[in-house]
């Protein structure tokens, strides 16, 4: 089933420097280069279900920004809006495994080429098309100045009536806590679809209990809240009941980006229409395959090995 939904995201991206060997980094000589970013991986995510899919972004005038435009391009998402710049080097991100498979990663993203876009750079004409935006709390967190854009992205969706989903993606290494739960409380008030991982809305909302939650959804006008659990699957707020699917059996090895292609699967069920149960399912089963492929966006699926996987009928391989 072949979606012709539209999505609109925006975000920075960043080449992705993985060791090819393990300790400390300043031991590694050797790294792989790859593509990253939570609102890319989203796209990508997306395009691979098929839904056609507009990145608003802005790069480097460098070599790296052209690796991100061509990989963007290659994977089918529109990059009609996504601007080089001079004098900003696109956004770095190097990771650093130990022997006993823990890891940290170092940002350099201070001067990010995002940082050139302004509330007056989104325009009506970006949301022809679009049934739905996305945005997550990375954006927020690289710089203020991207509070006031995204506010405008959010208004600009309620006049189009359009839905608005977030996902906290909380980055602590960009920003604190308290500054996180500043700025999303005073969007929250502007999101249809919240989706939360279960250790972020605690960070944010200081409980977790599911009255709470609800409490918390109803005080916010959010629709639904969506809470990803990883391996003990997902649920679902909506109209006063809760619904809960568990996770796929699946054996991981990178959980990186799995939470990102969960709302990429969440939000082709929403847009089709599927009722909450199959949702939950499905977008759990996108998680989960994402999880059996090392690297940022190489495990998110494409629409034909989602259904197999729900069916069990075949063994996702790459």
């Amino acid at each position: 089933m072949s979606s012709k939904y539209g999505v609109l995201t925006l975000g920075d991206a960043m080449i992705t420097l993985n060791p090819e060997e393990t300790g400390p980094l300043r031991f590694v000589n050797r790294f792989e280069r790859k593509v990253g970013g939570a609102e890319l991986n989203f796209a990508i995510g997306c395009a691979r279900l098929d839904m056609r899919v507009k990145w608003i972004s802005r790069l480097g005038n460098d070599e790296f920004g052209r690796v991100i435009y061509n990989f963007a391009r290659g994977e089918g998402i529109d990059v009609s809006d996504v601007a080089f710049v001079s004098g900003y080097p696109t956004s770095l991100n190097f990771k650093e495994i130990r022997e006993d498979g823990s890891g940290k990663t170092f940002y350099y993203r201070q001067q990010s080429p995002i940082l050139t876009l302004n509330p007056e750079d989104i325009t009506g004409s970006m949301f022809d098309g679009i049934d739905l935006v996305h945005l997550t709390g990375v954006f927020l967190a690289i710089d203020p100045r991207n509070i006031h854009i995204a506010k405008r992205v959010m208004e600009m969706a309620k006049q189009k009536e359009i839905p608005v989903s977030f996902d906290p993606n909380i980055r602590l290494k960009l920003w604190s806590i308290e500054e996180a739960r500043a700025v999303y409380s005073d969007l929250f008030g502007h999101v249809d679809i919240l989706l939360s991982g279960l250790d972020e809305i605690k960070l944010i909302t200081g409980n977790d209990s599911e009255d709470s939650l609800a409490e918390f959804a109803k005080v916010n006008g959010i629709e639904q809240l969506v809470i990803k659990d990883g391996e003990n699957g997902s649920k679902l707020y909506n109209k006063g009941e809760w619904h809960k699917k568990e996770a796929f059996p699946v054996r991981p090895v990178d959980t990186v980006g799995a939470g990102d292609g969960y709302d990429a699967g969440y939000i082709y069920g929403y847009l089709q229409g599927l009722p909450i149960d199959e949702r939950l399912t499905f977008a759990n089963a996108v998680g989960a395959i994402v999880t059996t492929v090392s690297g940022d966006n190489e495990g998110l699926p494409y629409l034909d090995e989602v259904l197999p996987f729900i069916r069990k009928e075949a063994v996702v391989e790459r």
